[in-house]
């Protein structure tokens, strides 16, 4: 399985404060999977995935948690542009270069109040990509500055960002491998140490081999 699919996924990826400022907390996600691979099953692919997502951010820095069994969790640096990858068997940490993109959007596609996820109407961001579709689903309450990640192209997390200026609430990505739903469980705004976005004392990194 390539690591640049996972990425995708995090993305893989919002009660909100009423102002218009950039939003700074946790958001909680469920993620189902159905698979298109005959040799692994659905349940195979959420034990390795996880079935839960914990996404927190602050500013230009994220960090996604996992319960999954093969990736744990996931962090990206806003100050060297890499996003790092926890696997579950190594304790070196995998990064990709954040300026690479791995993908290519052939088409955009907005449709405006398609549906409803905790209160709020949302609407939707298709991206139809070389690796598959992606939908986005997003209300502008959940506002992020779309410039700070200006250099964030894997994962066509900017191409996103660029047309909502708002993180999910719901995400369909669709792979060769599989098809992942991550819908939102739970909001919480919250002020963040900027210590929680630092990587490990003394870790070992070194650069994605895919």
């Amino acid at each position: 399985m390539k690591l640049k699919n996972l990425a995708i996924l995090c993305l893989f990826l919002s009660t909100i404060t009423a102002f218009s400022q950039n939003f700074e907390g946790k958001i909680s996600y469920a993620n189902a999977f159905k698979s298109k691979n005959a040799q692994i099953t659905d349940q195979q692919w959420a034990a390795m995935l996880g079935t839960t997502q914990e996404y927190s951010i602050k500013g230009g820095d994220y960090k996604s948690i996992t319960n999954g069994t093969f990736v744990q969790w996931q962090q990206y640096s806003n100050k060297d542009n890499k996003l790092y990858i926890k696997m579950a068997n190594s304790e070196i940490l995998l990064w990709n270069d954040g300026s690479i993109q791995g993908d290519e959007v052939l088409k955009v596609e907005l449709n405006k109040k398609v549906t409803e996820i905790l209160g709020y109407k949302c609407d939707e961001l298709i991206l139809t990509c070389k690796s598959g579709v992606q939908k986005y689903y997003f209300n502008s309450k959940l506002s992020v500055d779309a410039k700070l990640f200006a250099n964030h192209k894997f994962g066509n997390w900017f191409d996103y960002l660029s047309k909502s200026n708002s993180l999910p609430l719901k995400s369909i990505i669709d792979t060769a491998q599989f098809t992942m739903e991550s819908i939102a469980t739970e909001v919480k705004p919250m002020k963040l140490e900027a210590a929680m976005f630092e990587l490990p004392a003394g870790v070992k990194t070194e650069k994605s081999p895919f």
